[in-house]
């Protein structure tokens, strides 16, 4: 089977001059804040309690810094638009591409509907106790995700000039949010409301089925995002240099935000159930109360949430809706997929087939599941394709192609394979639930279902335009 070689496709860089370069330094290292920081990762690293330390610090050594390594030099070799999907065809070819491409946009679709699904829980803790039944109510959740929904794509067919400063103003908010939420303990420990504040507790976690699926979300789930912004490399000044600064200055931030916001969340709800969906709004919530003037600052810091998970959906939609242009750019999708909007010059067909995509995956999430089960189910789904990709993506450096193996640096191989191994953990432990949910059975049917019958429709796709990508 045909490869590019690590110089690219002449083909997609020529098309790439059609795009707006809209994207520099500070536009990437806003970007990989929003992409990268969830509000309900800390809920689900608390579920392993004072141990959580150990775990960020695992998770970051066996995933973080080698997905930051790896994304670093891959990108400085093949800064082009579509990112991993280019980097995957220059090193196994033009199947194994496309499919690593394919399972990255399922897992977008999945969890932009994921972030999405989000809005009714921050809603309920920002409004109070009168608002406690909109997660609930499946009728409510749909009017509310696909209003959110609307308005993103309006954005995303805009374009990232405008684009760039709701995704800009999300991540300013999220690291506001934050800010808030390593200040709380502090706060509840001058009101009395607390006794005890450990910022970096220590424990050695259970070795049991139960932490292992914890960290297995830890890592895929909440350490990812990196080369996500390399998709829009054609849409960013400098991408060879700007993409690879934003990672390195970024890193060190979300870490820290990771392991204090953990703790904070602890610090805050003792040993109370921790709601997964909106782990902060129910830390804000319990911190302030629901009287006095304290109260009015939970909805504010709530609402920062929602602007963030708002605009984190609009960057992972964004990015998700380049993946088929650039992959009908090859001939591999219909060239329907490629046709820019004559003014905005965004892949418009693209967004809408997207948008309905993501809508269908929150309605059918949905049937016959609770809200946190069906929140679990979107997101355990999403970490699986994710997982899929992060496989190919480690074993790039090691197994890829002669050409690109000897372009990139030794050690990165062995780095590499720290992260391949701990991406098949995450792969594999992805089925165990870490919520209370209807059949465990059912669960684990669900997903594996979800990515079966993704992974075959994707070899369908491709098999249907065999050869097309061949022709130039």
């Amino acid at each position: 089977m045909p490869t590019e070689s690590p110089s690219g496709s002449s083909a997609a860089r020529i098309q790439e001059t059609s795009l707006r370069k809209e994207l520099g330094l500070p536009d990437l290292v806003l970007a990989q804040v929003l992409c990268v920081v969830g509000s309900s990762w800390v809920g689900i690293a608390g579920k392993v309690g004072r141990a959580h330390v150990v775990f960020w610090l695992a998770a970051m050594l066996v995933f973080y810094l080698p997905l930051a390594a790896v994304v670093i030099y891959l990108n400085r070799l093949l800064p082009l638009e579509g990112g991993l999907y280019q980097w995957a065809k220059a090193g196994f070819g033009e199947m194994a591409g496309f499919l690593t491409a394919w399972n990255l946009w399922v897992y977008a679709v999945i969890v932009t509907g994921a972030i999405i699904f989000v809005v009714p829980t921050d809603l309920s803790y920002m409004l109070g106790p009168s608002a406690a039944w909109l997660p609930g109510s499946k009728t409510a959740t749909l009017v509310l995700t696909g209003g959110v929904m609307a308005a993103i794509t309006l954005v995303a067919v805009r374009g990232l000039d405008i684009g760039k400063w709701l995704h800009n103003t999300g991540s300013v908010m999220i690291l506001l949010a934050y800010a808030i939420l390593l200040g709380l303990p502090v706060w509840a420990l001058l009101r009395g409301s607390i006794a005890h504040y450990e910022p970096v507790p220590w424990a050695w976690p259970k070795l049991d089925w139960f932490s292992l699926a914890v960290f297995g979300q830890m890592t895929v789930g909440a350490l990812s995002g990196f080369e996500y912004v390399a998709i829009l490399a054609g849409e960013c000044r400098s991408a060879a240099r700007t993409i690879g600064q934003s990672v390195m200055i970024s890193a060190p931030v979300i870490a820290l935000m990771f392991i204090l916001g953990t703790s904070s969340v602890l610090a805050i709800l003792g040993g109370q159930p921790i709601n997964v969906i909106g782990p902060i709004p129910q830390t804000m919530r319990q911190a302030f109360g629901t009287t006095g003037v304290a109260a009015w600052a939970a909805p504010f810091a709530i609402l920062l949430l929602l602007a963030r998970a708002v605009a984190s959906a609009s960057l992972i939609f964004t990015g998700l809706t380049r993946l088929p242009m650039t992959a009908g750019w090859d001939n591999l999708v219909p060239r329907w997929f490629t046709e820019l909007h004559p003014r905005w010059r965004t892949p418009v067909n693209s967004i809408l087939f997207v948008a309905v995509l993501v809508m269908l995956f929150i309605l059918a999430s949905m049937l016959g599941v609770g809200e946190q089960e069906a929140n679990q189910l979107l997101a355990t789904a999403s970490i699986v394709l994710y997982a899929l990709t992060y496989v190919a993506l480690f074993a790039l450096p090691w197994m890829g192609n002669r050409t690109l193996r000897k372009a990139l640096p030794g050690w990165l191989k062995v780095v590499a394979f720290c992260g391949f191994g701990a991406s098949l953990v995450s792969l594999f432990i992805a089925v165990y639930p870490i919520v209370d949910v209807v059949s465990k059975a059912a669960y684990a049917a669900k997903i594996c279902g979800i990515v079966v019958i993704a992974n075959m429709a994707g070899v369908l796709i491709y098999r249907s335009g065999g050869g097309r990508a061949s022709v130039r």
